[in-house]
């Protein structure tokens, strides 16, 4: 299981091939998002996300960076999140839900519930155990607050994986020459680079750095603010920004075959948005985000004692 920040997903391996299962929506991915609705209902992965427009505050995402880490280390993460983060400062920091308070595993354990019922339903038969995968740069209590994710789930974990040696394993780099590689990625909410040196077989993580606040949604926010700016529009009701967020990340994955996309749509406060996005207005705007990720690779090439 891959429990990530934006999107997890889970597979199985057949044939010694790892093969994704789909989730009962039919996506490969499911969405890192948990929803309590007005009437009590408990909406987890694409059906949550499809809401967070009209329930913002009771809407949970992102949830992975608070996972193992107190009040006085997620500051600048509670400032980008819609729902609320309760504690003091030496707590560790949990959400506030219409009148309830859970832990990050409590909400992690949720996603990891809809996986285990996917694979369940795939396989035909309960399933009790799984390997799951953590960011190399992952502390112990960031470790063990998946541990303890997955046992609320009724999941045993037989290992926390890292990231980047699950990276390189899905490439097949185990069978590849002896050597040192360098994993980027890039994810949703987190940047993490790795050095990974490769002998008989094994991997060991030389070094790694990254960015725990740098992912494509920040590259779906700059956009955001570019068609903010470009529409002339005053600022948007949350419900609008919302919308054009979303809007924002459509575009983003269109840009990546298209070299344009026209937008239009006519917000709540009857403002009109009528643009075309092209996608070297999209690099340009983002150049700076990418730029930020090379600052922790020289870190880790540097701390690998590697030019």
């Amino acid at each position: 299981i891959d429990l990530g920040t934006t999107n997890s997903v889970v597979a199985i391996m057949e044939g010694g091939e790892a093969k994704v299962i789909t989730n009962e929506e039919g996506g490969r991915t499911t969405p890192s998002v948990v929803a309590f609705t007005e009437k009590g209902e408990r909406l987890v992965g694409a059906a949550a996300k499809r809401q967070a427009v009209t329930n913002p505050t009771n809407t949970v995402y992102s949830i992975k960076r608070f996972m193992g880490r107190r009040m006085a280390e997620v500051g600048e993460e509670i400032k980008q999140v819609p729902y609320q983060v309760a504690g003091n400062g030496g707590d560790l920091a949990k959400v506030e839900v219409r009148g309830k308070s859970y832990t990050p595993p409590e909400i992690s354990a949720m996603i990891l519930g809809k996986l285990k019922k996917a694979a369940e339903d795939f396989l035909g038969e309960k399933v009790d155990a799984a390997v799951i995968t953590v960011p190399a740069y992952f502390n112990d209590a960031q470790r063990q607050a998946t541990k303890d994710a997955a046992r609320l789930a009724g999941l045993n974990v037989l290992r926390l994986l890292n990231e980047p040696t699950a990276a390189a394993i899905a490439y097949g780099l185990e069978n590849a020459s002896e050597g040192v590689y360098a994993v980027y990625d890039l994810g949703g909410g987190t940047f993490d680079i790795s050095i990974l040196r490769l002998s008989r077989g094994v991997f060991e993580v030389v070094a790694t750095n990254g960015d725990a606040s740098l992912g494509g949604d920040d590259f779906d926010h700059r956009l955001f603010c570019w068609m903010l700016e470009n529409a002339s529009i005053s600022l948007p009701s949350d419900r609008d920004s919302r919308r054009l967020l979303i809007k924002a990340r459509e575009v983003k994955e269109r840009l990546t075959l298209d070299e344009s996309v026209p937008v239009r749509m006519t917000l709540e406060s009857g403002d009109e948005v009528d643009l075309v996005v092209h996608r070297d207005v999209f690099v340009d705007i983002t150049r700076n985000l990418v730029s930020k990720t090379l600052k922790p690779v020289r870190k880790a090439l540097r701390d690998a004692g590697l030019e």
